[in-house]
């Protein structure tokens, strides 16, 4: 089924290897999308392919688990040209990402492409840094702004539905 004869969001989280941010981005989304009664499909991938079938990073894992969401049976891959049919949304994690995405995004993608960030009042612009070299702290900086984005999103397409955008204007 393509993205045009479904109704529901069809959100894609994007960060470097797809076992930090995005999967807590992706835990955090169906969390609150499931809690708001908003059906959507929701992936996360990797714009590198340093870890594609690894589960996330356990602290990642461990993090989400402590915020009441199992995110131990995801695995990472890597983005393909698909994903820019199959999502209504793809949202990077950060500047550097948004900039691959957007380089290897196939003419005539469907997808809307934006920073995650882009759907919270205020943070338009602004990347959540990645983990990965941190500490636990980090890990739950982390967790506490994508469950914010995520919250976001959730009111904005229960509000504008699949159609939402965000980010700056469409060119």
């Amino acid at each position: 089924m393509t993205q045009e004869s479904d109704s529901r969001p069809a959100v894609l989280f994007v960060c470097l290897g797809n076992i930090c941010r995005s999967p807590m981005a992706e835990g955090a989304f169906r969390s609150a999308a499931r809690k708001a009664g908003l059906e959507a499909k929701v992936d996360s991938v990797g714009t590198a392919s340093y870890h594609i079938g690894e589960s996330p990073d356990p602290r990642a894992i461990r993090i989400a688990r402590e915020n009441g969401v199992d995110i131990a049976g995801l695995f990472g891959r890597q983005i393909q040209r698909d994903d820019f049919y199959v999502s209504s949304h793809i949202f990077a994690l950060d500047k550097a990402n948004l900039q691959g995405i957007r380089a290897h995004e196939p003419r005539g993608g469907t997808a809307h492409v934006a920073l995650l960030n882009d759907a919270v009042d205020g943070l338009a612009g602004r990347s959540i840094e990645d983990p990965y070299h941190g500490d636990e702290d980090d890990f739950r900086r982390v967790w506490e702004e994508v469950n914010r984005a995520a919250g976001a999103l959730v009111d904005r397409f229960l509000a504008e539905g699949s159609d939402a955008h965000f980010g700056p204007p469409p060119q």
